[in-house]
């Protein structure tokens, strides 16, 4: 039997076609392109504004920074300095009342009681003493 097109034999039916049709592809490429040629030109049109112009200063004065240590058995150091009993309160009114204020960090020794650390933390707060950090060592990763 002969049949029409390319297929002759029964054998043939059950091919597929291994070549795709790009031409409606390319078709809508080509409009689309036609389409951003067209509008791209619309895109720059910008509105003028009269924007307001900032004039800030870097702040060029850093603030100090105190360092509070506390050792094992509880004395306290300001700047590497020992202190005696009670002058740390006095010494933290005087620091907030410094403009600009310093910063107050605090090394604590492991062995230190929480209770002295929160006593140190307590008079900082009651002093004015706004930034307050923490400082430590890492522990070294072998």
């Amino acid at each position: 039997m002969i049949g029409s097109g390319n297929n002759f034999g029964s054998d043939n039916q059950n091919n597929l076609m291994s070549e795709i049709n790009t031409t409606p592809l390319v078709d809508v490429m080509l409009v689309l392109l036609v389409i951003f040629i067209i509008t791209a030109p619309l895109l720059t049109h910008a509105v003028k504004i009269d924007l307001p112009q900032a004039s800030s200063q870097p702040i060029e004065q850093k603030p100090e920074i105190i360092s509070i240590s506390v050792d094992g058995a509880g004395q306290l150091y300001w700047n590497d300095t020992a202190l005696v009993e009670g002058e740390l309160s006095a010494r933290l009114q005087q620091a907030a009342t410094a403009q600009p204020q310093p910063e107050l960090h605090i090394r604590a020794d492991r062995e230190t009681r929480y209770q002295i650390l929160a006593e140190i933390m307590a008079d900082a707060q009651n002093a004015g003493i706004e930034k307050l950090g923490f400082v430590s060592t890492p522990d070294k990763q072998e």
